[in-house]
Order: structure tokens, then C-alpha cells, then sequence
């Protein structure tokens, strides 16, 4: 799928050179003349990948944007364009939630280099965030989980928050771990200050030295003014690094001063730096097993596992099942504005009695695709997922073959095998299913209307 971006700029001639810039890297652009505009057409839909915004607009400038996406879009990166005066302004606006910023005039390689962090950043929040549990029924700061392991992570939680001690959360992807470090961050005497997170496995590794602790004008090609990293950032605050088992032995060593010293330089800098942060850090792998491997270095390690939080996966807290399918089944039909179905018995035992290997995640997406094509008021087994109800998944049940090397070119073999398997994958949905579309596009998981677009392009319709 291509990434969707939108390019908000009063100025009419830097709106066509972004978006040319930005198509020639193979984006889809959209455009907006400010800030209301903006809000509009990311209201409207398709979903956005990132938003590129100009601080500096009438009616609503990039300040006012950014603090309207955090709200209803918390998951959608939004990156600054500034003038040189306006600098400190977007270093406070990524105190404030802003993924990042690039002065104008840009350096386009600097300019696409930063587009591309926030791609990577924003994709991987959506394949392993669960949903928000704000607001929930049972729980302690604000997250769903009355069960006794979750009863465990509330009263660690509780304990050290108001601390300034550095903690690691494990867990496997989709249990919570951003929710907890952000519950430990609010619950702090560090409340009002900056909480900055990044996602390490986002960032490639000749780039993630200089976005933790900034860089200097001219320390390497792009470098057009000096800027602030993370660490500077989260001066007073919390810092947050997630997936912190991804980054290199090299790297390592690097993280693990500025953690003892609480001190660094930025690249291409001889200024020692000092700040106070809170360290959070947060990683599905599993880091003892990595030290003994010589993966990762011990002295770093036991700096982060002060205090360990590990996070229970969904299928050793199966008793917080049904409040979490209660909160997430309100919560999608206000988003759908549709009456909230009922919950079968069967629905609800299959649900509880599931392994969920993505976690809430998963559930978060079931609930949505269930509520989405639920034709009555009634939520039955038949309406959930065939690896729900037993079934293999229809991925599981394909096999196709892969074209021999040197037959033809990769893009070509990658095309046709996708065609074939679209092909094979809808063919297969359409006989479970009977020949029926509605039920077909639930299982292969895509609206009814795209499913009929991929049933002309294969030539799987007729005029019955």
C-alpha cells in the first residue's frame, strides 16, 4: 500500500514543490492551504501516513494542527517546516508530540530522510499498538485489567512511577507496553514536562546516533543547522525508547554513557552535554538471551532492567477478555456510528477460549472488522474470523509457486506471485462462502466494494 501524505503550507508554490518532491520518492501526496483544511481532509479519509506541516499559517498555524492530530490521531507523525527564526518554536513543538522538524530552505535528502523516519515510526505504531484503554470500566491509570498478572503490573506501576529509576518493560508485541511507559510518565512528579519517545526499529543504524543525541551544521552531508536530539529534548522529562534490543553493539556503548554520565555530545559537536531524564525502555525481545549470545552488552543491560515490568500476553489474562471486548466493542461502534451489537454466547466463548498470538492488538482488529460487516444486531460465531472459529487461516490454506531464479526480474516474479495469490485467496473465499461477495470480502478482511473491484480485474464476475 502507498503511503498517504499530507502536505499542509499556505504558500502555494512550496505546496507543488513538496508534493513533487514527495511523489517522485513514490508517495501519495494530498494537499491543504492550513491548518482547519487539514483537519478536514484527514477527517474525511483515506487514512495518512504522516503530515508534513508549515509552522507559520493563517486560521490555524502548525502548532495548533499538531495539538488537533495528537488528540484524534495520536498515532499519526506530523513533521514541522520552519523558518531559521522559528527554530526553538519547533524544538518546543517536539517537546510536544511532534515526530520531528526541518528548517526552511531544506536540504531535499535531509527533507526525505526525515519523511522516511516517520513512515517507518508511524507504521510500526500501527502494527504493534493496542488500542488506547483510556476511560475504561476496571483498571488502575486509565488501563483496562482486573486479572491478577495485570493486578501485578498496576502495583509495580504504582510503586516507582513517582521515581526517577530506569525502567524496562518486556513483553510481546500488542500487550501495552507504550501504554505503560506513558502511565509511568503521567503518574510522575514529571507530568508536565516533555515525554519523548522513539521507536528504535525505525530508525537504520548510521542515523540513530544523531537522532538520539542531535547533531551539529556540517557534521555530515544534509546537515544544514545544527539540531537537538532526543535526549535534549526529554531534558526535565521522560524518555522512552522502544524495541531498545534493536540497536547496534556499537550504538550500545554510546546509549550506555549517556545513561551513566547523563552527559554526551552531539555528532560533530565538542560541547559536553548535560540533562536530567527519566529512562523508559521497552522490547519483545528477550535481552538475557541476547547478552549470552553476545548480541547485546551486559553493563547495558543491567543499567536498563533497574526495575523489570514484563507484560502478560492476552492468553495468561483470559479473565480480562470480556471487559476489553465490552470496551472496544463501544468504542467502534461510536467510531462506525452504529448501534452496538449483541454478543452471542457462542461469540463470547470462542473469544475467550482464543489463543490471540497478536495480543490486543488482534482483538482490536477483530472487533472492528466484526463490528464493520455484522449485518443484524447479533454478533454470532459464524460472523468471527475463520481462525477464531477453529479454522485455518485462509493464508494457510494457499500455496503457490515461486518462480525460478533468474526466469525473470524481481519486481515482475513479486507481481505476478501477488496477482496469483489475490486471485487464489478471493477464488478460495468465494467457494467457503458459497459464492457470497458480503461474506467473502469478512473473511479475506477488505470492504465489499474492493473485493468486487478484484472480481472485475480477474474476470471472476459475470452477469449473474
Amino acid at each position: 500500500m502507498t503511503d498517504r501524505v499530507l502536505v499542509v503550507d499556505d504558500e502555494t508554490n512550496m505546496r507543488k514543490v513538496l508534493r513533487a518532491l514527495l511523489r517522485r520518492a513514490g508517495l501519495e501526496v494530498h494537499t491543504a492551504a492550513d491548518g482547519l483544511e487539514a483537519l478536514d481532509v484527514l477527517g474525511a479519509g483515506p487514512d495518512f501516513s504522516m503530515v508534513l506541516t508549515d509552522l507559520r499559517m493563517p486560521v490555524l498555524d502548525g502548532m495548533g494542527l499538531l495539538e488537533r492530530v495528537q488528540k484524534r490521531w495520536p498515532d499519526l507523525p506530523v513533521v514541522l517546516l520552519t523558518a531559521h527564526g522559528t527554530v526553538d518554536t519547533a524544538v518546543e513543538a517536539m517537546k510536544r508530540g511532534a515526530f520531528d522538524f526541518v528548517t526552511k530552505p531544506f536540504d531535499q535528502d535531509e527533507l526525505l530522510a526525515v519523511v522516511r523516519k516517520a513512515l517507518a515510526t508511524g507504521r510500526l505504531a500501527l502494527e504493534s499498538a493496542p488500542s488506547d484503554a483510556s476511560g475504561a470500566p476496571t483498571g488502575r491509570f486509565g488501563l483496562i485489567g482486573s486479572s491478577g498478572p495485570m493486578q501485578r503490573v498496576f502495583d509495580i506501576v504504582e510503586k516507582v512511577a513517582a521515581t526517577p529509576s530506569t525502567v524496562l518493560i518486556t513483553g510481546e508485541s500488542g500487550t501495552g507496553k507504550e501504554l505503560i511507559a506513558k502511565a509511568l510518565h503521567t503518574h510522575s512528579p514529571r507530568a508536565s514536562k516533555p515525554y519523548i519517545r522513539v521507536n528504535c526499529a525505525a530508525i537504520p543504524d548510521t542515523l540513530i546516533e544523531s537522532e538520539l543525541f542531535g547533531y551539529e551544521k556540517g557534521a555530515f552531508t544534509g546537515a544544514v543547522t545544527s539540531k537537538p536530539g532526543r535526549f535534549e529534548l526529554a531534558d526535565q522529562g521522560t524518555l522512552f525508547l522502544d524495541e531498545i534490543g534493536e540497536i547496534s553493539t556499537e550504538m550500545q556503548v554510546k546509549l550506555l554513557r549517556a545513561i551513566q554520565e547523563s552527559e554526551f555530545e552531539r555528532v560533530g559537536g565538542v560541547t559536553t552535554r548535560r540533562v536530567d531524564v527519566r529512562l523508559v525502555t521497552a522490547t519483545n525481545r528477550d535481552l538475557a538471551q541476547r547478552v549470552q549470545a553476545g548480541e547485546f552488552r551486559d553493563d547495558l543491560y543491567y543499567r536498563l532492567n533497574v526495575v523489570p515490568i514484563p507484560l502478560p500476553p492476552l492468553r495468561e489474562r483470559a479473565g480480562d477478555i470480556p471487559l476489553l471486548v465490552d470496551h472496544l466493542m463501544e468504542r467502534y461502534a461510536q467510531r462506525l456510528g452504529r448501534t452496538r451489537p449483541e454478543l452471542s454466547e457462542d461469540a463470547a466463548a470462542l473469544m475467550h477460549g482464543y489463543e490471540w498470538p497478536g495480543n490486543i492488538r488482534e482483538l482490536e482488529n477483530v472487533i472492528e472488522r466484526t463490528l464493520l460487516f455484522c449485518d443484524g444486531g447479533r454478533i454470532t460465531a459464524a460472523d468471527l474470523p475463520a481462525e477464531l472459529r477453529g479454522g485455518e487461516p485462509l493464508l494457510g490454506r494457499l500455496s503457490l509457486p515461486i518462480p525460478p531464479v533468474g526466469a525473470t526480474g524481481l519486481k515482475d516474479a513479486v507481481r505476478r506471485t501477488t496477482q496469483r495469490l489475490e486471485r487464489e485467496m478471493i477464488e478460495q473465499a468465494l467457494r467457503e462462502t458459497g459464492g457470497n461477495v458480503t461474506r467473502a470480502a469478512r473473511t479475506l478482511a477488505i470492504s465489499r466494494k474492493s473485493l468486487q473491484t478484484k472480481m472485475k480485474e480477474f474476470g471472476l464476475r459475470d452477469e449473474d
